[in-house]
């Protein structure tokens, strides 16, 4: 018998199926991770396929050395899923393997934690042997009332010494017993009864009488869709199946955890880049064993080691992070599609503010729509009122808070309420910039400039996190006129402290969230304490459920409008939106104050009248007119490499190539052109690019033939990648 292998090593040129021999009376079986003969060495190595006969001459194929776990790592579906992600993303093998694999799993450094349980192995009358000994006596004593304690916290109350003499007498007896390692969540929600409204009823029903489907539910901010999700997921534990649950990041996860946890209790388990290497790997297990049967986290928890799986929730579904911009780059949409169709179960993209390309596939009928049109409360949105801040400047205002704001917050905290300031921009200021010559320091490491964080009094990159320390004087000119730039979360933190001294401000950014489970207790501590206000980037615009939360403020509206990419006013509309949605979620009216020096754009007329469907038909007509997607497919080639001349060799003979492409298809082609990317230099290497928008007719085909071309075109010391309809075009 052969067994088609896929050995475990990133390189392009070993990336393809090899034949191997299987040992005689062999138990391996497809999915299982082999040790096999590579070269001159040993390798993993997994089983995709076992078959009969080879194509190569038998007597020249080597055999696999041996079998490396007890049970498959990988099922059927995950090999088909790894084929389907390689076709459609042009990646490696490996590299989509390794997404089913935690690295706890894939090294082999983490195992399972034992912790030895000691029991009394004694009666009453035994005591009497250890009366001279205190710490001996109530030991047993502390396990005659407890019944059993691990052998760690029995040395911690009466000593290690006291505790080995009790079991060398045989006096306690010890017993080894696995424990997970549980993520910590200390985020606590009302565990409550909720009686679905005829919306969430109808949204239930239509989804769980369904196979596989991919329904966008199009619910307003606060209109009960976590709720749909619970039930529906319910539906499908009580079906014998288990389910995936998405969140587009990690600040999302504990609400939603707690969430799931009244509801399902230990059946949830979590998988996310924040927990030890540890947990992840019990998690993991727990969910491979069946122990576990709901996962919730970011994209990579839809590669959980879950079999039958029943239903699959992307709440937030038009968040940019469900798009993997780094290796190996895929569309997690795409991917949990084919997932739910080798499953054949429904598939649910919940959404307040659903992307373009979503809900013009939900107008074609492509995906199945469900609209919750009011709050599960019955209250009415919060009314957005926009501060135009170029008035604000003429009548003497040059602060960064518009008087309007300032009066409704000084309200909120006179009522004992809370407040949540948004701000897409982290750091104290966006650049430091010299006064009299115009120098702007930027990263070594990167083409782009230094953001000061007052805090650390240093400045940062934000992409590859070199520091630096902070201008005294201009480099160039030696002025001391050091002006800064955009204000950021540390900079409004600052100004709100000086007017609201006495209340409590929390701030949630990547800054402030370096540490293990800091986030959890930024939220909880916000959660618990009134009145109160807290400052964020794009961490808290959505999913996050706060009852007494009545005001929102968003400081600099225009950030995400003035990007250099064709989503920018739709990434706008959706941030409003969502950040609007915290304010008012209970008893108290909602309110939020916009500021912004454009008041007059439809983004804002339609986003402060919550009016979706306006936006989506403006907003429809514009990319079709431009022919930006939905309409074309957008495919970009990236080339990267720490030498800037051969980057550039790269780059000239496959854009040669796809011109020769273009003259085959030259009605199918609406751009083509190679340059440097926005962002030029990042993390040491060179970053340049071919942009290409195509007509979907015949895009599959185009799209197959530049993975060839790529496929081909294979340098030293360059990287090529192929972005799909990229999230991100900088």
């Amino acid at each position: 018998m052969i067994a088609e292998v896929i050995v475990d090593v990133l390189s392009s040129n070993v990336d393809k199926v090899f034949d191997y021999l299987l040992p005689e009376n062999s138990t391996i079986e497809i999915g299982d991770r082999v040790v096999v003969p590579f070269a001159s060495r040993q390798i993993d190595g997994f089983v995709i396929n076992i078959k009969e006969t080879s194509s190569y001459d038998a007597t020249k194929l080597k055999q696999i050395i041996s079998k490396k776990d007890a049970q498959p790592l990988l099922s059927q579906n995950m090999v088909r899923l790894c084929f389907f992600m390689k076709q459609k993303f042009f990646i490696r093998l490996a590299d989509a393997i390794r997404l089913f694999l935690p690295p706890a799993v894939r090294n082999g450094k983490i195992k399972e934690k034992v912790v030895n349980i000691l029991f009394l192995n004694c009666d009453e009358e035994s005591f009497e042997k250890v009366k001279k000994s205190p710490k001996q006596l109530q030991a047993l004593i502390y396990l005659k009332e407890k019944g059993s304690e691990k052998q760690t916290e029995l040395n911690k109350k009466f000593g290690a010494s006291a505790i080995s003499t009790l079991i060398k007498k045989e006096l306690i007896k010890i017993e080894a017993k696995k424990e997970n390692r549980k993520p910590q969540n200390n985020f606590t929600v009302n565990k409550k009864e909720i009686i679905l409204n005829s919306q969430q009823t109808k949204a239930v029903e239509t989804i769980t009488h369904s196979n596989y489907n991919t329904f966008l539910l199009h619910g307003v901010t606060g209109s009960g869709k976590t709720e749909v999700y619970i039930n529906c997921i319910k539906n499908a534990l009580n079906n014998g199946k288990t389910a995936i649950m998405l969140v587009p990041e990690i600040s999302l996860t504990p609400q939603m955890f707690a969430r799931f946890k009244n509801a399902f209790g230990d059946t949830v388990a979590i998988l996310h880049s924040g927990l030890s290497n540890g947990q992840r790997f019990d998690e993991w297990n727990r969910l491979r064993s069946g122990e576990a049967k709901i996962v919730i986290g970011p994209r990579s928890s839809l590669f959980a080691p879950l079999s039958d799986i029943g239903i699959i929730v992307i709440d937030e579904e038009h968040d940019g992070s469900y798009y993997s911009e780094s290796n190996p780059r895929f569309h997690t949409h795409e991917v949990a599609r084919f997932l739910a169709y080798l499953n054949n179960c429904p598939l649910i993209l919940g959404s307040a503010t659903p992307s373009i390309e979503s809900f013009h596939l939900a107008q074609k009928g492509e995906y199945y729509l469900i609209s919750l049109t009011e709050r599960a409360n019955k209250h009415e949105l919060p009314s957005i009122e926009i501060v135009d801040m170029l008035s604000e400047i003429h009548n003497g205002n040059t602060g960064i808070f518009s008087t309007k704001f300032l009066t409704e917050l000084e309200t909120c905290i006179k009522n004992g309420k809370q407040a949540m300031i948004f701000i897409n921009r982290r750091g104290f200021s966006s650049f430091l910039m010299c006064r009299e010559c115009g120098y702007v320091p930027k990263c070594e490491d990167c083409d782009v400039s230094l953001v000061y964080h007052k805090e650390d009094d240093m400045l940062k990159c934000h992409y590859c996190n070199r520091r630096y320390r902070v201008l005294n004087a201009c480099p160039k000119c030696k002025s001391t006129s050091i002006r800064y730039g955009a204000v950021g979360t540390q900079r409004v933190v600052e100004e709100l402290r000086k007017i609201f001294n006495s209340t409590p401000i929390f701030r949630l950014d990547n800054d402030a969230t370096q540490n293990k489970n800091s986030y959890i207790e930024i939220l909880e501590n916000f959660n618990q304490t009134s009145p109160a206000i807290l400052v964020g980037t794009q961490m808290i615009a959505k999913g996050h459920d706060f009852n007494n939360v009545t005001l929102v403020g968003i400081v600099d509206a225009d950030i995400s409008l003035h990007f250099s990419d064709y989503r920018a006013i739709e990434r706008t509309f959706q941030l409003i939106t969502q950040v609007s949605g915290r304010a008012g979620r209970s008893d108290s009216e909602g309110k939020v104050i916009l500021q912004t020096y454009y008041p007059k754009h439809f983004v804002y007329r339609c986003a402060s009248n919550y009016d979706f469907s306006a936006f989506f038909k403006k907003e429809l007509n514009l990319r079709e007119v431009s022919h930006f997607p939905p309409f074309v497919r957008i495919l970009r080639i990236l080339v990267l490499g720490e030498d800037e001349n051969k980057v550039l060799k790269t780059l000239e003979e496959l854009f040669n190539q796809v011109k020769q492409l273009k003259a085959t298809y030259t009605s199918d082609f609406i751009y083509l052109q190679a340059m440097k990317c926005p962002k030029k230099r990042l993390q040491k290497n060179y970053r340049y690019q071919i942009l290409f928008r195509i007509y979907k007719k015949n895009a599959d085909e185009i799209i197959s033939q530049v993975y060839a071309i790529c496929d081909k075109i294979k340098k030293q010391n360059t990287s090529i990648f192929i972005e799909n309809d990229p999230q991100n075009l900088s």
